[in-house]
């Protein structure tokens, strides 16, 4: 199991699957499973029964989590997919993200 290069809140491009070519934002991450919850993206059907919350109960669409490596970190420079590096930084001397094809560090 590598490092997760993907953060909450990253633009991110589906690469594979039913939900191929859609962006969108990194709401949740789930390191250990390698997947990731992507606002809009990979839609499920959620039956749920009658509750206080909702008394009439029915059917819910919601996103369901999909796997790191169906997903491309989308360069906030040039707007288009790009594979996410990491090198040390020379000021503070911690580990930073960067974009391999623009070699721009990711805040």
């Amino acid at each position: 199991m590598g490092k997760i290069k993907i953060k909450k809140n990253d633009e991110v491009l589906v690469i594979t699957g039913t939900s191929k070519g859609s962006k969108g934002k990194v709401v949740k991450v789930f390191p250990i499973d390698n997947r990731v919850i992507v606002e809009g993206v990979n839609m499920v059907s959620k039956h749920t029964k009658p509750n206080a919350a909702s008394p009439q109960g029915g059917i819910i669409k919601q996103e369901s989590s999909i796997h790191i490596s169906n997903l491309q970190f989308i360069d906030p420079s040039s707007g288009k997919g790009t594979k996410v590096g990491r090198l040390r930084d020379e000021k503070s001397g911690k580990l930073v993200r960067y974009s391999k094809t623009t070699k721009e560090v990711i805040k």
